[in-house]
């Protein structure tokens, strides 16, 4: 037999095994001996390259991590399903078919709604050519290296026969969601809690940041399983039913659920829903619900859509999952439009699989219908297993020091610099004498500056111009802004246009202490945001981080603390976060390391060499800890000229260093 004919007898049966462990979870032989002949193909391969080919087992896991995504337009959107979550929203969902097909019978196409990262596979000739993310539902990022390493995707389709062999022909998409099972987790941070490393919160969360790392080789360590729910084709008959989208799923090699199933009946499918809410958490993966479709896809089209949601399928939502949890404060945010809303800060309790900590109480009328008082034990749950709310008070548990929450006083003690006014019939208190676009040119000044993403070109002028003309409606916003829309203001020519696009492009993967900074979180200034970040490592680290942890950080206070916390918990910063992710922002950490790390600067006086600014920021970047006051672990006291009289003091006392000016320069 020659090498060729080897190669492709080994591809064709690795594919055969691969299939039969990952799809039909029935192996017909040991992993001893896959890997053996694994190990043959890889040896044939490296001796003669030119058998590799695209769709050959041993080219799971790409060689060189990428630079960036590619943003691909979906052939058609990925479209989301209008949320219902009881029988007689059902039931009204099927009287509005009725009436737009009329006299027309329904088959119901049931399955279970995977909590994963959706993804379509583009197979060209039955090869895998491309997978795409889910994205905004029109367009998505390109993942393919990394989905080439999940081992239950198929590198090219099983060869069939029958009505299903078309599909090894042309364009053929499978759309489907990226999961990772429960187990599977499970084992994977046992591993890492033995290796002295920090757990993942969620399976969910893991299979989605895991897709989007840039180096396919930490994506083929993670055990991720992609299981399919659609299939397109370019002629549209060529797939009759949902169900018969099934079926040939599975004949292809792609795993599909296996709950899947059709009625004909309400009532069927309401016994269908009734079963999985009683036996969903048995499932090898998590679920936040069902889908529900009209199974024949021609009277599907024929619903057409509403928006981004098609009338022929609904999402039907399980109860959320409730705990109980000690208000341990309630804090207040001001958003990007000037609305200061209330946050009840709590002890850690776990909802739905993670870890919450604070929820929005959205308003003044609502902490008032829910009289949510600090003390108070209260029933925390996840709308649409999602954002954490406050249900209800146990009242039964209310302690004897539990008081009304005074709104008006909070804000004076809070925000003392700021004046607010609530509208005649609004539930909202808001900034007095601020609009949105005043806060938001404020904030965008303050993102760019030096202290902070230190963005060229971005000064005050530009940020008043981008932002009056809609270019910028929030932070993340300056990373879409293209030279074309810049080169339509008065403002900007070529030139500049393009220093501007370049200059943002630039500061796409910040400093993480840079980022925090930029932010413009009450109370957190250039040092706390160092410290921040040396202590957390990480945005998610740091939005996960417990009132504790905060407050166990240098200079982090209760104050602080609670500050930080009622910033993460605002549902406008948080979708804030989402978008910075979706748009490929990546702040990332370095441990600074130099000739000063270890030591700690308090400067005094006017410097002649430079400003206090520059100096702070000259000894962070030796290594060095800038600090505003004289404590204990100060290691030098820089005097200037004009020199106060409590920093030295305070020197003395604690017996700190004292340096001139040139003494200091000598230590840079």
């Amino acid at each position: 037999m020659s090498n060729a004919s080897r190669a492709a007898e080994l591809r064709k049966l690795l594919n055969q095994y691969s299939y039969e462990y990952h799809v039909l979870d029935a192996p017909s032989v040991s992993d001893a001996v896959y890997d053996a002949l694994m190990q043959e193909l890889k040896a044939l391969e490296a001796a003669h390259p030119e058998l590799v080919t695209s769709d050959s087992p041993t080219q799971r896991v790409g060689n060189a991590p990428l630079d960036k995504f590619a943003k691909i337009t979906h052939s058609r959107p990925m479209i989301s399903l209008d949320d219902v979550f009881d029988r007689s929203e059902v039931e009204a969902w099927v009287q509005r078919m009725d009436k737009l097909l009329p006299g027309r019978t329904h088959e119901f196409f049931c399955d279970i709604k995977k909590d994963g990262l959706a993804c379509a596979l583009v197979y060209q000739d039955g090869i895998l050519a491309q997978a795409v993310t889910r994205g905004d539902g029109y367009i998505g990022e390109d993942v393919t290296m990394n989905v080439r390493t999940i081992q239950n995707v198929p590198l090219s389709l099983r060869g069939t026969s029958g009505e299903f062999a078309r599909f090894l022909s042309g364009r053929t998409e499978i759309r489907g969601e990226i999961v990772m099972f429960k187990k599977d987790f499970e084992t994977l941070n046992k591993k890492r809690e033995a290796a002295g490393l920090p757990i993942f919160k969620n399976p969910r969360n893991l299979a989605a940041g895991t897709i989007r790392q840039l180096d396919p080789k930490l994506v083929a360590e993670r055990p991720l399983r992609f299981v399919g729910y659609d299939l397109l084709r370019e002629v549209p008959a060529e797939v009759p039913t949902n169900m018969f989208a099934y079926e040939a799923m599975s004949e292809l090699g792609i795993y599909r659920s296996p709950e899947a199933t059709v009625f004909t009946a309400l009532d069927e499918v309401m016994k269908f829903v009734n079963n999985w809410d009683e036996k969903r958490h048995a499932l090898p993966y998590n679920t936040d619900g069902l889908v529900v479709k009209v199974n024949d896809r021609a009277q599907y089209d024929a619903l057409g859509t509403v928006g981004k949601n098609p009338r022929g399928a609904i999402a039907y939502k399980y109860a959320a999952e409730q705990a109980t949890t000690v208000v341990k404060d309630i804090v207040i945010s001001i958003g990007r439009t000037g609305a200061a809303t209330p946050v009840a800060v709590f002890d850690p309790v776990n909802v739905a699989g993670t870890t919450v900590q604070h929820a929005s109480l959205h308003n003044a009328d609502e902490i008032v219908r829910k009289d949510v008082r600090v003390g108070d034990t209260v029933v925390i749950y996840k709308a649409g297993d999602i954002i954490p709310q406050v249900e209800n008070v146990v009242t039964e548990l209310r302690p004897k020091f539990a008081r009304a929450f005074n709104y008006e006083k909070a804000l004076k003690d809070q925000y003392p610099e700021l004046e607010f006014d609530r509208p005649e019939g609004e539930a909202v208190y808001r900034v007095k004498g601020a609009s949105g676009t005043l806060l938001l040119k404020q904030a965008l000044e303050h993102f760019a500056s030096k202290g902070a993403l230190d963005i060229d070109t971005l000064g005050e002028k530009n940020v008043v111009a981008l932002v009056d003309a809609g270019l910028v409606k929030d932070l993340a916003d300056i990373y879409t802004i293209t030279k074309d829309q810049l080169l339509e203001l008065d403002r900007f020519a070529d030139i500049s246009a393009g220093k501007l696009v370049d200059a943002i492009a630039a500061v796409k993967t910040p400093p993480l202490e840079r980022f925090i900074y930029g932010l413009g979180i009450r109370h957190v200034g250039v040092q706390t945001a160092i410290d921040l970040a040396s202590q957390f490592g990480s945005m998610d680290a740091l939005q996960h981080a417990t009132l504790e942890q905060l407050e166990a950080v240098d200079g982090v206070g209760t104050v602080v603390a609670e500050s930080i916390a009622a910033w993460f918990a605002d549902p406008d910063n948080e979708e804030l976060l989402r978008k910075f992710e979706s748009l490929g922002v990546r702040p990332h950490f370095e441990q600074k390391t130099g000739k000063l790390a270890g030591q700690f600067f308090v400067v005094t006086g006017t410097l002649e060499s430079m400003g206090r600014d520059e100096a702070a920021e000259k000894i962070r970047e030796l290594g060095g800890t800038f600090q505003s006051s004289v404590a204990k672990d100060t290691t030098y006291l820089v005097a200037g000229g004009k020199v106060g009289g409590s920093k030295l003091k305070k020197a003395q006392e604690y017996g700190t260093k004292v340096i001139t000016e040139q003494e200091f320069l000598g230590l840079l």
